[in-house]
């Protein structure tokens, strides 16, 4: 019987996004952590260390900001020039109205046309996030387990990890691996990953897994499915190996009822890894 070719696409494993124990944080603290990524991600670990043999890719996405940052509170002031706290969402018509404004009073205009086409879009209104994956931080690191699973993966294998940065235009946010909520059109970063949806159509098996479920698993596995539909019933969501961020979980329950709809399929770790270790 012949194996099945399949690609394990890693969505944001990192530490800012896992609620990590502090013996391993190192002396740092997650910016965002979501409640059970530590043990999804230790779950995605054994997966690849038991069942690397049945795995031919593996790409990882990484969330990577500018500390200034359109999704960050420094990006952003009051109308009477007060700090935005995080958590806060900012729609058009705050900044029309004055509620709130860019640090730079010369982004306004640019911010406001952002903010209307991500309206428009429907997906989601803006959300000022705490300060993450900041380039350069610890925070923007790999979890720790998944991190030397895939490198021992690299080492059995002679196959490198894929790495795909996303997040370093500071005026779009990009949820998703595969396009920003809104291109930029000064930043070809911003626009349709076109090879990522070329290697990962290479494949007869994508499995999907990473953090959080709610936002850039969703996003990156919508896209996936609107780009290419063909590639739907080719995905399996890991439900074990993901979990939503505090309040949006509604957002995760209904994004895998859709995409069920369309014919991906949900598994558990556990019967992923029966299918890596047999011969299909």
């Amino acid at each position: 019987m012949t194996r099945k070719a399949r690609h394990l696409l890693i969505i944001d494993p990192q530490n800012d996004f896992c609620d990590l124990p502090a013996s391993e944080c190192d002396g740092n603290v997650p910016a965002l952590p979501v409640a059970g990524a530590d043990a999804d991600m230790k779950r995605l670990a054994d997966l690849i260390e038991q069942g690397g043999a049945g795995i031919a890719a593996i790409t990882v996405t990484l969330d990577s900001h500018q500390r200034l940052d359109i999704g960050h509170p420094g990006f952003w002031r009051t109308g009477d020039g007060g700090a935005v706290a995080p958590y806060t969402q900012i729609r058009a018509a705050d900044v029309k109205a004055g509620t709130y404004r860019p640090r730079d009073a010369a982004a306004t205009q640019r911010v406001t046309r952002y903010l209307d086409a991500l309206e428009i879009n429907g997906r989601y209104v803006h959300m000022v996030w705490p300060v993450h994956c900041e380039l350069g931080s610890w925070g923007h690191n790999v979890h720790a387990a998944v991190r030397r699973a895939y490198n021992r993966w690299e080492e059995a294998t002679g196959v490198c990890v894929e790495k795909v940065l996303k997040g370093m235009n500071p005026w779009t946010e990009h949820y998703s691996a595969v396009r920003a909520e809104v291109p930029d059109p000064t930043s070809s970063d911003t626009s349709t990953n076109d090879g990522l949806l070329k290697r990962l159509a290479l494949s007869d098996e994508i499995l999907i897994a990473g953090e959080a479920s709610s936002h850039c698993v969703k996003a990156t596995t919508e896209h996936i499915v609107q780009f290419r539909a063909e590639l739907a019933r080719r995905i399996v969501l890991v439900a074990d190996c993901m979990s939503p961020v505090a309040g949006f979980e509604s957002a995760q329950n209904s994004f895998i009822d859709a995409m069920r709809a369309k014919g991906v399929r949900v598994a558990s770790s556990a019967e992923i890894l029966s299918g890596l270790t047999s011969a299909g």
